[in-house]
């Protein structure tokens, strides 16, 4: 999970199926330690950053463009940040000064609070939480949500008959399952997932770069995949996303994270990126993702004609 989506469409597959136990702490401990280091001083310029797939780096550039065309000040960007826990202790050790995060993951992943299935309540939880707790401003929604899609090849889900997560439970013990390193660490991820469908797999599942579970699934190097709702590559490779039948996932609405030093520094900045509020609906997100992952457009004009399309 430490290469980018760009990297990743010149790399053949890099499976570590023992990563999370040991090498995946230890690394992300490397870069807690590159991150926290020392304190950067960026007082004239903005920094957003974001993690390392496709839709976090549009809304990244998406913020990035609004913030100079509102406030005509230097943007910097530092995209592709690995996953949420170096995320946000970037933007804790002023690293980045805001970046794109998700209720749900914000919840359960960094505040590790139980899931909760409202949206309203999981949201106002998290932003009352990493004010108290960590002096970030969590800013209203970009309008989607983007829940964690379990995805297998359309083709195979045609041949079994399944629509529906619960269905797989009799196919599982053959299937090779595939997801992030985040996923199998998270309250809301794998082994939450596998108790509640009642799932077992055939062997332990390949943990890898999310830029890369798409063309492993599409090439039968895994069976099941633990992708995003709103992947422009579902469409693009022709998948298929299996029905949360028994609901195990919570809300994830996408929204600004920032911190309390680019508030005061740019006391206008809130009100800036309030102004992406409610602006994008979840199939304009798979859109942008798809122009990105299945045109190969260079995000920096995706979200450009977007801004032209809302009067951004």
């Amino acid at each position: 999970m430490i290469l980018g989506t760009r990297m990743a469409r010149r790399t053949r597959y890099f499976f570590c199926p023992r990563l999370p136990a040991q090498g995946a702490k230890l690394i992300v401990g490397l870069l807690l330690v590159l991150l926290t280091g020392c304190r950067p001083s960026h007082s004239g310029r903005i920094v957003v950053g974001s993690k390392n797939f496709t839709e976090q780096v549009v809304l990244a550039e998406l913020m990035a463009q609004h913030i100079e065309a509102r406030l005509h000040v230097r943007v910097e960007r530092r995209f592709y940040l690995a996953g949420s826990y170096i995320a946000h202790q970037a933007v804790l050790a002023d690293r980045i000064d805001i970046y794109p995060e998700y209720t749900g993951t914000a919840l359960t992943a960094i505040l590790k609070e139980s899931p909760n299935w409202d949206a309203n309540t999981v949201f106002n939880e998290v932003r009352e939480q990493y004010r108290a707790r960590f002096h970030l401003t969590v800013i209203a929604p970009f309008g989607f949500n983007n829940s964690f899609a379990m995805v297998m090849r359309s083709d195979q889900a045609r041949k079994l008959g399944i629509t529906k997560l619960s269905q797989a439970k009799p196919f599982a013990p053959q299937w090779t399952f595939g997801c992030g390193y985040e996923f199998l660490e998270r309250p809301d991820g794998y082994n939450g997932l596998v108790r509640r469908y009642g799932l077992t797999f055939r062997d332990k599942p390949r943990v890898m770069d999310l830029g890369l579970l798409y063309r492993a699934l599409q090439d039968r190097q895994i069976d099941l995949a633990a992708g995003n709702d709103t992947d422009g590559l579902i469409a693009a490779l022709n998948m298929t996303v299996l029905q949360d039948d028994l609901h195990y996932f919570p809300p994830y609405e996408a929204v600004p994270v920032v911190n309390g030093d680019a508030l005061r520094r740019f006391p206008q900045l809130a009100s800036v990126l309030n102004e992406l509020a409610n602006t994008i609906s979840d199939e304009e997100m798979r859109q942008m993702n798809y122009a990105v992952d299945g045109k190969h457009r260079d995000v920096v004009d995706v979200v450009k004609e977007f801004r032209r399309k809302k009067a951004l």
